[in-house]
């Protein structure tokens, strides 16, 4: 019963407002506000006008300001990267066709349709034709740019190239861990259970798996130029995201579910310092989900070098099985502070 007094009450307040607006609305017109109503109309129509003049010539202005300081002028750092770089012009394209014709139409028609003593405005119901087209093509012209995507999105997550170079990322907060095979070209198994940073284990890897024995962990991800990488991803508390901006990658790193994406890097490192003149350019992953407090914090560096780099880099590299196992090194001692000092002897 309360429940019934309380929306009677709500409803006799809304009706109480309609009735006191209608009320002044009449009185308005009675008293001549009419003529002043039409002025306003006029200036907020030619308003409307100058403010889709202004807009107009603010998005020009800021594309020419910040273009260059986006991605799009570097161009793809991956081969695959370029598909989605062609999918997001088409989309940047079909979306700014329609703003600007429906954000020009919809200022012009406010100016030019404004109240006027001349003319009726036509009363237009429904029109099927017009339902089918706006309803229709954008339909059509969206389910195409998600066909397209998923038909690339499966590719990057599908099956990687045999010759693919295998690489395990971690994400913790707040962090990136990256772990290659060794010689046998296999990584070896973990078991979170196993994860003790403490004891020289932090990805929790299985020494009783001999896979694991020549596995290598750094902090720095190292990947050949030409050749496709099949990254293998993983989180050990909660949801992150591999995200290579510049080869237009990214994949959620997931507690408990493995992930893979794979790509073909196209420009080392060198080649994009120069590509870009910035001689300080490093390729960035970054974390594209929002992980905590130390969220923006968590960056790694990739390297893109050439074979014979990579080689050389992996050949100075120490096995973590080996880092782990190792006995513990003795202090050092200064022989010549603890060498027994010589009494002399004296007599009387």
């Amino acid at each position: 019963m309360n429940d019934f007094f309380l929306i009677a009450i709500v409803v006799m307040i809304f009706l109480l407002i309609f009735q006191i607006a209608k009320a002044s609305e009449y009185v308005s017109v009675l008293k001549g506000e009419e003529k002043s109503r039409k002025q306003t109309n006029r200036i907020n129509g030619f308003l409307l006008v100058a403010f889709l003049i202004l807009g107009l010539v603010g998005c020009w202005w800021c594309n020419k300001l910040y273009y260059g300081k986006t991605l799009f002028p570097q161009g793809s750092a991956s081969f695959e990267g370029e598909n989605i770089d062609t999918m997001m012009w088409i989309t940047i394209a079909v979306c700014g066709a329609v703003f600007f014709i429906t954000q020009i139409l919809l200022f012009w028609f406010s100016f030019k349709y404004q109240e006027t003593d001349k003319r009726k405005a036509y009363y237009f119901t429904h029109n099927n034709k017009l339902e089918l087209l706006w309803t229709g093509v954008p339909a059509i012209v969206l389910t195409v740019l998600v066909v397209f995507g998923l038909k690339y999105w499966f590719k990057f997550t599908g099956d990687a190239p045999k010759d693919s170079q295998l690489i395990e990322i971690t994400g913790h907060q707040f962090a990136w861990e990256i772990r290659y095979p060794g010689k046998d070209g296999v990584l070896g198994k973990k078991n979170f259970k196993l994860t003790d940073a403490a004891k020289g284990n932090p990805l929790g890897v299985d020494w009783a798996d001999e896979s694991s024995h020549d596995d290598i962990h750094v902090q720095q991800m190292h990947i050949i130029v030409g050749k496709p990488v099949k990254l293998v991803i993983n989180s050990q508390d909660v949801i992150h995201d591999v995200g290579l901006p510049h080869f237009r990658m990214k994949m959620d790193a997931v507690p408990g579910i493995p992930t893979t994406l794979w790509f073909t890097p196209k420009w080392t490192t060198e080649e994009m310092k120069v590509k870009t003149g910035n001689p300080n350019f490093v390729y960035e992953i970054a974390c594209d989900q929002i992980c905590g407090k130390s969220h923006f914090s968590m960056r790694g560096t990739m390297i893109v070098e050439s074979q014979q780099e990579f080689d050389k880099w992996l050949a100075g590299q120490t096995p973590e099985y080996v880092k782990a196992t190792a006995p513990p090194e003795a202090p050092k001692t200064d022989s010549a502070a603890t060498a027994v000092k010589p009494v002399a002897m004296t007599t009387k």
